[in-house]
C-alpha cells in the first residue's frame, strides 16, 4: 500500500478528477491524502478521500469564496491575469507548509496538477516519486500547436507558428514571477535547476484526461505522456457535488438542452440571458445550471421560461440531453462527449478558448467567442448542430474514443507501475 498525496488547484474542474483518481485508487487498497486550504475540505472529505489543512493562517474559512465571485465576473484576459496571480499565492503557500506536512502525514508519492508548478519542486525536495495529471487542457507548449488560451485554430504554415510562438511569448511574461519563484526554491534546497520549462513534469508519468482524438496533433510529447481519457468516477457519480436536490419531476418529455458555465467564470447573467434569449422557440426544454450551489437570493426569471437551478447534476442532466451549451470547461466537455453529446460552446477565459477550438476542430460542435456573442448567433450555431448529423456522428465517434483510452482505471495503473518500478512509464510499453 502507498500513501499519496494530491495537490491541485480548488478549482471543481481539479479537484472533481483528481477526487475521482485518489478514490480509484483507494478501492486498490492505496491511502489518498488531498492537501489545501480550509474551505476545500467538507467537498474533499465528503468526495471520501483524507484531507490535511495548510494555509489556515492565510485562508481563514469563507475567504475563497470572495475569490470565487471576483473571478466568476471577470473574462479574456483580465481572467487569465487574475488566476495566474492565484496561482503565485498558491505556489508561496505550497513551498512553506507542504513540505513539512507531506513528513507529518506520511506520504511516499505525489499526484500533481498540471497547473501546480511548484509540486515537482516539493517532490524533489522530499525525494518521493510525483506523476504529474493534466486536469485542464494540457499546456505542453509547441510551435505547431495554438496557445491554450486562445480559440485558434489547428493551421499550418510559417505564419502561424510564428503567431503561436508569440502567444507564447506572451503567456511566458504573464507567468514569470511563477516561474522565478520555482528557479529560487529550488536554489534554495539546493536541487539542480530544470533545463526547460518541461522538466517541471518529471520523467515518470504524465496523464492527460483528454483521449488523444480530441486534441491537435502533436510532434513533441515525452515518451512518458498518456493520453488515458476523463477521470471520470465509474459509478457515474461526481466527487465533489452539491448537497442541493435537482427538481427532476419537472422534467418534460420534449428533447433537452442543458445549459451551464461552470462553477467559476459564472457571475455574468447576461450570457444565462443570451442563451435562454437563444433557445426561444426551439421544440426543448432548456435546463440552466448557474454553477452556485452556495447561492444565497433566488434564482433569476429568464426569457422562454427556462427550468432555472442554482446548481445541478452536470452528469445526469448531460446524458438525457440532445445538446450541451457550455463554458468549455474541460469536465463538462468531456462529460457531453463521454454521452455522446454535441455542444455549442462560450468560451470565457483561461483555457476554455483552446478547448473550444478543438470542439470545432473534431467537429463535435461550434463555439462563439465571448466577444462576438448574440442572440442571433448563438442561435444559428444551436440550430446548425441540432440538424446536421455531422455533429452527433463525431461526439459519437469522440464517445468510442473515450471508452476506448481507458480513463481513471488505466490512469491508475499507470501510477501503480510508477510507484512499483520507480521508473518512467512509457505510452507505447504500459
Amino acid at each position: 500500500m502507498t500513501h499519496f498525496g494530491i495537490l491541485c488547484p480548488a478549482a471543481i474542474g481539479h479537484l472533481n478528477p483528481m477526487c475521482a483518481l485518489g478514490r480509484e485508487l483507494q478501492r486498490r487498497g492505496h491511502r489518498v491524502t488531498l492537501f489545501h486550504i480550509p474551505d476545500v475540505q467538507t467537498k474533499v472529505q465528503k468526495a471520501g478521500l483524507e484531507f490535511h489543512t495548510i494555509g489556515e493562517a492565510e485562508f481563514p474559512l469563507g475567504s475563497f469564496e470572495a475569490i470565487y465571485q471576483k473571478l466568476g465576473e471577470m473574462s479574456g484576459l483580465s481572467a487569465l491575469r487574475f488566476t495566474i496571480a492565484w496561482l503565485e499565492k498558491e505556489t508561496l503557500l505550497l513551498f512553506r507548509e507542504v513540505p513539512d506536512a507531506l513528513s507529518k502525514v506520511g506520504i511516499e508519492a505525489l499526484l500533481v496538477d498540471q497547473v501546480t508548478p511548484g509540486g515537482g519542486t516539493i517532490a524533489d525536495f522530499a525525494k518521493i516519486p510525483f506523476v504529474t495529471v493534466c486536469n485542464a487542457l494540457l499546456i505542453n507548449i509547441e510551435d505547431g500547436v495554438p496557445p491554450y488560451f486562445t480559440h485558434w485554430g489547428n493551421d499550418q504554415g510559417w505564419w502561424y507558428r510564428l503567431r503561436n510562438r508569440a502567444g507564447n511569448f506572451l503567456l511566458d511574461r504573464l507567468s514569470l514571477k511563477i516561474s522565478d519563484l520555482v528557479v529560487n526554491q529550488r536554489r534554495r534546497w539546493n536541487l539542480p535547476p530544470y533545463v526547460k520549462a518541461e522538466d517541471a513534469a518529471g520523467k515518470l508519468a504524465h496523464i492527460c484526461q483528454l483521449p488523444a482524438e480530441f486534441d491537435f496533433p502533436r510532434e513533441q510529447l515525452p515518451q512518458c505522456f498518456h493520453y488515458t481519457g476523463p477521470l471520470q468516477d465509474p459509478s457515474g457519480l461526481e466527487p465533489i457535488s452539491s448537497s442541493i436536490s435537482f427538481p427532476f419531476e419537472k422534467l418534460s418529455h420534449r428533447p433537452l438542452i442543458f445549459a451551464a458555465l461552470g462553477t467559476l467564470q459564472n457571475r455574468k447573467e447576461e450570457i444565462f440571458q443570451t442563451i435562454a434569449e437563444a433557445c426561444i422557440g426551439l421544440d426543448v426544454q432548456l435546463v440552466i445550471s448557474l454553477g452556485q450551489p452556495e447561492r444565497k437570493e433566488s434564482v433569476p426569471n429568464l426569457p422562454g421560461s427556462p427550468l432555472v437551478v442554482a446548481y445541478a447534476p452536470q452528469q445526469q442532466l448531460i446524458s438525457r440531453s440532445i445538446l450541451t451549451i457550455t463554458h468549455a470547461g474541460m469536465n463538462a466537455v468531456l462529460g457531453a462527449l463521454s454521452s455522446g453529446v454535441p455542444l455549442v460552446a462560450i468560451p470565457i477565459t483561461n483555457e476554455q478558448p483552446g478547448i473550444a477550438a478543438r470542439i470545432a476542430y473534431t467537429g463535435t460542435g461550434e463555439f462563439v467567442p465571448l466577444s462576438g456573442l448574440t442572440v442571433s448567433k448563438l442561435r444559428d450555431n444551436i440550430n446548425r448542430v441540432l440538424t446536421e448529423d455531422s455533429y452527433k456522428k463525431n461526439a459519437l465517434r469522440l464517445q468510442q474514443a473515450i471508452r476506448s483510452a481507458g480513463g481513471v482505471t488505466h490512469a491508475a495503473d499507470i501510477i501503480e507501475k510508477v510507484v512499483f518500478t520507480k521508473k518512467p512509464v512509457l505510452a507505447q510499453t504500459n
